[in-house]
């Protein structure tokens, strides 16, 4: 390869934008000519807003600003790549505009649906005996990916939410009256529950943890939810529930949705959820007169960077690399995947993975991983994510506020 391009799609994470100095670091020890940035993912590519990462990372400081800025420094989508039968020349103007630029790799760093457009996008190349390579990098705070063992981004976003989490049980404690303040804390998570299965990380020798977490893959009962307060009010002065922010009742419809208007959806068609929190605290305080609290801890666990995990960051530094390395090696249609090794000490493997199997496919939190009493995670739930959180980059300072590195 002599020209390839980068991409970032969906929504951001604390490290995806070390999957770019992955991708820019390991292109330039291979001896590759130039590593482009496309704007704002495929969509940007389209307008042909492309920029020369040289401009930017040629400066071994910026790389060290890159690793501790959040969002996405190319900026994002959420543009849904139609089908070929669909649109022919949509994929035409995507070629050309390769051809034109003489790129001959193509690596997008995303989730299910960004992988969706990496496995069309080979395929369209593969059928039309197309010189480009295409590559997907694994990016996903909501961990969803399938056969990867976890997922760049959803280390640094647990580790945020187990943080606050205890930072909350500790302030909702406070104060020392009779009835309880019930505390209800939203998590992301639509239709998986890693997310919120991380506030089970709040428990330790110093925190008591979290009293309830609620994840979208066991139905949630709202009487049962209603009675399990009363019993707690009971025995607590402080209550701090963790829900998911897509828990549904048994007929599969979202709590969040209850008494609320029709919901947008976005490119995917992807409901937009929020309000889950306060949809329960609202419930509880009419059902109850307990005082209660709704806080939705929304994008602020995407994009704090300031807490990321360095095993989170090195690993989204190794996915880029090793994309760029399988590309350089003619492979094409892939995805980078982690294994991990059944040994003692946390150890990662890195190899490709058919993008075919992993598009569209999502993976939720094994059921025999989650308590039914709805207290706790179990023991191999802490097993898996407790490495995945360690460790710290400090962030760069100036004038007491962290700098970042952003486009011209």
């Amino acid at each position: 390869m002599k020209r390839i391009i980068v991409g970032q799609s969906g929504g951001p994470t604390a490290v995806i934008n070390s999957s770019i100095v992955g991708v820019y670091q390991k292109a330039k020890e291979l001896g590759i000519e130039k590593v482009y940035g496309m704007v704002y993912g495929i969509e940007g590519f389209l307008d042909e807003n492309i920029i020369d990462l040289d401009d930017y990372l040629a400066d071994d400081n910026n790389i060290e600003l890159l690793k501790r800025t959040p969002s996405a420094f190319l900026g994002s989508c959420r543009y849904k790549l139609p089908p070929f039968a669909e649109a022919k020349e949509v994929y035409k103007k995507i070629f050309k505009i390769l051809e034109k630029n003489d790129i001959d790799g193509f690596f997008y760093i995303g989730g299910n649906d960004s992988m969706d457009t990496v496995k069309m996008l080979s395929d369209y190349a593969k059928e039309n005996n197309k010189k480009q390579v295409f590559m997907g990098i694994p990016k996903t705070i909501d961990n969803d990916l399938s056969i990867t063992d976890h997922c760049p981004g959803y280390g640094s976003a647990a580790k945020y939410i187990a943080t606050s989490i205890k930072e909350i049980i500790r302030d909702n404690a406070s104060f020392g009256v009779k009835k309880p303040t019930v505390c209800i804390v939203e998590i992301m998570g639509r239709h998986a529950g890693w997310l919120t299965a991380a506030a089970a990380l709040a428990k330790d020798d110093t925190c008591e943890g979290v009293d309830a977490i609620y994840l979208p893959e066991i139905p949630f009962d709202i009487d049962k939810f209603v009675k399990k307060i009363e019993k707690l009010a009971t025995e607590k002065k402080s209550i701090v529930i963790a829900v998911s922010e897509g828990i549904v009742n048994k007929d599969g419809n979202f709590i969040c949705e209850i008494g609320a208007g029709e919901k947008k959806v976005d490119a995917f068609g992807h409901k937009q959820l929020s309000g889950c929190a306060k949809t329960l605290a609202d419930i509880i305080a009419s059902k109850t007169g307990l005082k209660t609290r709704a806080i939705e801890l929304s994008t602020l666990q995407r994009s704090a960077t300031h807490i990321a995990s360095l095993t989170d960051i090195e690993e989204a530094i190794n996915v880029g690399a090793v994309a760029v390395e399988g590309a350089n090696n003619g492979k094409t249609g892939m995805m980078v995947v982690m294994e991990r090794e059944k040994t003692k000490n946390y150890k990662i493997n890195y190899q490709l993975y058919d993008i075919h199997s992993i598009a569209n496919v999502e993976r939720k939190v094994p059921r025999e991983w989650i308590c039914t009493k709805h207290n706790k995670m179990k023991d191999p739930f802490l097993k898996y994510v407790t490495p995945l959180i360690k460790g710290e980059l400090i962030p760069i300072y100036k004038d007491g506020t962290p700098v970042h590195l952003v486009r011209k």
